[in-house]
């Protein structure tokens, strides 16, 4: 059996004709840069995530290089965020001339952990932290209470990085119980991506900025299109981080399947951590299955609240690139997100020398993503299980 850790084509199979048609009808309406598509897909987001604006742009990753524009941070300034997360969270930091200071994650949700980071903003006497980049790991929201208790705290904005959890649902304490609150809309702004292998994923790449604050959205706006307002009237210097009317058109088509599909990977979650209790692995701590933080009462929707929509399924695992290697011999797709945490990679130079972050270490040495996407069978995972108890034996 062949089980790919993500199949785009089963998906395709029932909206390609929906598609086709949107593809067609930007095609044919000659508007191949912004235009109505944008605008419309703009809309339909914010009202998603439960913000009064939404700014389309090019990639997840311009979406946080824009946001950091936005606030005008550069050189000298530095900007708190994660060491467990792909790599453009810590790469727009250093485009901008900015330096990355690492907060350690905690180990249940491999999210920022939030001692960690009251402990760096404390440490800040100078105040040269100018923002908090929380990061929402594989479908499931950081500690935003602890997060925007501490950024009210010390005066410093979020830009919630959200490429892997748009639609997920955070339970935030208000006076009387909990409003669940959707990634993104908590900070001064959140970022997504719609890189196709995302629980909303476009035919190409495209992102998103959204926020509560029309004033920031303006600003954000303006920079994805060189700064100019009006055209050839350059305000300040921004970039060409316009999102593409095809992408808006084709995730139109997506967004409204958005929740089933988050749903449909919540199923096949439950359905592994059933056939992982069952084979005995996680009782001799040969793996363990990921664990939802948050408690979920009534939420947005008719049904319960979405606080992990599982952009990844990570297992920690033993012996873990050995079973890497077993998997691809056995057809079956997985992945490593992430090998190496960012304060070690290798363009950081003498800025990630002396930086311990534990958690994020064992994380990277232990952590394995397998198929997850809304049309994996349960005869795909019984197999998934089976290969990795025989890999255990």
């Amino acid at each position: 059996m062949n089980v790919p850790l993500l199949d785009l084509k089963a998906q395709l199979d029932s909206l390609e004709s929906d598609l086709l048609a949107a593809v067609t009808r930007v095609v044919k309406s000659t508007r191949y840069i912004q235009g109505p598509e944008v605008e419309a897909l703009e809309a339909e987001i914010a009202a998603y995530c439960g913000t009064t604006r939404a700014v389309g742009v090019t990639s997840g990753t311009d979406a946080l290089l824009a946001c950091l524009m936005a606030l005008g941070i550069g050189p000298g300034d530095r900007v708190l965020t994660t060491p467990f997360s792909f790599f453009a969270t810590m790469g727009v930091i250093l485009r901008v001339g900015a330096v990355p200071v690492f907060a350690d994650i905690e180990p249940k949700s491999f999210n920022i952990d939030i001692a960690s980071v009251e402990e760096l903003l404390a440490d800040d006497q100078q105040r040269t932290i100018k923002a908090i980049i929380p990061v929402h790991l594989y479908g499931q929201c950081a500690d935003m209470a602890g997060i925007m208790r501490l950024a009210a705290q010390y005066g410093v904005p979020v830009i919630e990085d959200a490429a892997q959890a748009i639609g997920a649902e955070y339970p935030m304490p208000v006076e009387g119980g909990v409003q669940y609150m959707r990634a993104g809309s908590m900070g001064l702004a959140g970022c997504f991506s719609f890189f196709p292998s995302k629980n909303l994923g476009g035919i190409g790449d495209g992102g998103m900025v959204v926020s509560q604050d029309s004033d920031f959205a303006d600003m954000v706006a303006l920079l994805r299109n060189h700064g100019a307002q009006p055209k050839y009237y350059h305000r300040m210097v921004g970039g060409n981080f316009r999102l593409d009317p095809i992408q808006a058109a084709a995730l139109r088509v997506k967004l409204p399947h958005l929740d089933q599909w988050h749903r449909l990977r919540r199923r096949n979650a439950s359905r592994y951590n059933e056939f992982f209790a069952a084979s005995g692995l996680v009782e001799a701590g040969k793996v363990a299955t990921p664990q939802q933080v948050y408690e979920e009462g009534v939420g947005n929707g008719a049904s319960s609240p979405l606080t992990h929509i599982y952009n990844q399924y990570v297992l920690r695992a033993d012996k873990r690139d050995q079973l890497v290697a077993w998997l691809g011999e056995n057809s079956i797709g997985c992945e490593i997100y992430y090998p190496v945490p960012l304060h070690r990679q290798e363009c950081l130079g003498e800025l990630g020398r002396g930086v311990s972050c534990p958690e994020a270490e064992a994380a990277a040495e232990r952590t394995l993503a397998l198929p997850i996407y809304p049309e994996l069978t349960e005869e795909m995972q019984r197999y998934v299980v089976e290969k990795i108890v025989q890999f255990y034996r």
